[in-house]
C-alpha cells in the first residue's frame, strides 16, 4: 500500500522583520530621507547612500541567510506620503514581460506612523484575498512581485517616507 504523499507546487511567502543594525552601526534614516528628496527633487534616479547601502545588504544576507534565497537588486526609489494618502493600487511587475520583471517587492520604513501596507494574493479558487500589516519605523516588508498592493498613511500630523527595492533571484 503506497503511503499518503503531499507534493508543495507553490508557495506564497511574505517576509518581514525590524532591522537590527550592529550597535555603531545603525541605518541614519536622515540620509535615506535626503536620497529621497534630492531624486524626487532633481526627477532622477534614486541617490545611493551608504544608508541604503547597509539596508540592502542586510536584507540580502539576512534572507540568503534565513531561507536560502539568493537575491539581486533589480531597482529602487523612495517615496514621501502625505497624512491621510492612500496609493491606488500598485504592481511592480510588467505583465506582457515577466522574464524581465522582479521577483521581490521589499517596502522599508523610514519615519513612518500609522502605515498600512494591503497586500492582495489568491489562494487557489478563493481569489482576491488580503493581508494587512502595520509598516512601522525601521521595519521591512518583503513579498513577491505579482502580488498587488497599496500603502494607506492614516495618520493626520506628518509625512511617511518609504524606501522601495525590487529583487530578482540570482
Amino acid at each position: 500500500m503506497r503511503k499518503l504523499v503531499k507534493k508543495i507546487l507553490t508557495e506564497q511567502a511574505l517576509y518581514y522583520d525590524d532591522v537590527s543594525m550592529p550597535k555603531g552601526f545603525e541605518i541614519n534614516p536622515l540620509e535615506l530621507v535626503q536620497s529621497i528628496n534630492k531624486s524626487l527633487y532633481l526627477q532622477k534616479d534614486f541617490i545611493f547612500s551608504k544608508s541604503w547601502d547597509m539596508l540592502n545588504k542586510y536584507v540580502i544576507e539576512n534572507i540568503n541567510l534565513n531561507y536560502r534565497i539568493s537575491l539581486r537588486n533589480k531597482n529602487s526609489w523612495g517615496n514621501i506620503y502625505i497624512p491621510g494618502e492612500k496609493t491606488e493600487p500598485l504592481l511592480n511587475i510588467n505583465p506582457v514581460d515577466y522574464k524581465n520583471s522582479p521577483d521581490f517587492v521589499l517596502l522599508y520604513g523610514i519615519n513612518t506612523k500609522d502605515c498600512n501596507v494591503r497586500i492582495y494574493y489568491d489562494d487557489n479558487r478563493r481569489k482576491g484575498r488580503n493581508f494587512d500589516i502595520e509598516l512601522k519605523n525601521n521595519m521591512f516588508i518583503m513579498f513577491p512581485s505579482t502580488n498587488m498592493y497599496y500603502i494607506n498613511n492614516k495618520q493626520t500630523e506628518s509625512l511617511n517616507f518609504i524606501q522601495t527595492i525590487t529583487y530578482e533571484f540570482v
